[in-house]
Order: C-alpha cells, then structure tokens, then sequence
C-alpha cells in the first residue's frame, strides 16, 4: 500500500492525513568529540566534523530551532549516516533510515484538524516540513518542524502568528 493508497477524510476544506513529498533537512551537534553526518550526498558537518561539539545553548533550545535547512530534498534518499565520537571517546556510526521512520510520507504536527485554517491543503500536501537530526553524546534523535497555518492567532495581536511551527519528536535512541 502507498501513502496515497491510504485512507482520507477532509476537513474545513483541507483532505487529511497531510503528507509531503520532498522535506528540508538540518542537523545540530552537541556534545561530541567530533561527528560526521552525509545525507542525500552531501556533507553536513564537513566544516566542523573533527571539533568538539559544545552543549545545547539554553535549557530550551530545540525551541529556538529555525525553519530552515537544506531545502527541497525528494522523499527519500538513502538512509542518514552518523558516525561521531561520543564525550567519553567511544565512536558510534548509525544509519538512520528516514523512510521508515516517516512510512506513509505523514506530516508530524501539533495542531488539530479543526484549528488548521480552512481550505491551506485541498489536496492534503505539505510544502516541504523541515527534519532535523540532533546528535547530542551517545544520543541520536529525529524532529519534525513544519510550518502548519492556524484558524487564529497563536499570540493575540500579533498578525503575524496565524500558525504553528512546533518541534515534534519522531524518534530517538541512545548508544
């Protein structure tokens, strides 16, 4: 069965469950000895792979994560492969397969279908949500970030917050 096999419904004019076809993709390193992630051919630590990573920022940094990363990446390449050198100077290498973990091309979000303002995905598409892969010790973890639009204001009087673009825990594993 194919995501587009699987059942629908709609909902103020938006058919759910909402997919995508293509994604953003973006990794954040905290405290390694040194880390390496390729990803759809591409390097995404080459600049600072041999350096210590140092911890996250602030108690709630995955909050401060942006929306951005390498953009309109096809659903899906080969997997995801991390090989880094935890605090304790033991390596690791992980291939972290992004097809299973998102089967069935299904958005991760925290809004429900009646706030999702009306008629923003008739055909249930997204536009390319945003994965981000955090390496933080021995600790591997997948996100979801997508920008999905709201029905109100998510800060009254701000005109500007007619949507919700939460970090939405996908997967995890500690080695």
């Amino acid at each position: 069965m194919t995501a587009h096999d699987q059942a629908t419904h709609e909902v103020n004019g938006n058919l759910f469950p909402l997919r995508f076809t293509a994604h953003n993709f973006t990794v954040f390193v905290y405290n390694t000895l040194s880390c390496r992630v390729i990803y759809d051919r591409y390097d995404y630590t080459r600049l600072y792979e041999d350096e210590r990573a140092p911890p996250p920022p602030s108690m709630d940094y995955r909050e401060k994560w942006p929306l951005n990363g390498h953009v309109g990446i096809r659903n899906f390449p080969p997997p995801v492969e991390v090989s880094w050198t935890s605090l304790d100077g033991m390596t690791h290498h992980a291939s972290v397969d992004l097809a299973a973990l998102f089967h069935g091309e299904r958005v991760r979000y925290s809004v429900s279908e009646e706030e999702i303002a009306a008629g923003h995905f008739p055909q249930g598409v997204v536009s390319d949500p945003l994965i981000i892969l955090e390496v933080n010790n021995r600790t591997l973890s997948v996100f979801m970030k997508a920008a999905i639009p709201t029905r109100g204001l998510q800060i009254p009087g701000n005109r500007f917050s007619d949507f919700r673009d939460d970090v939405i825990p996908v997967w995890t594993h500690t080695y």
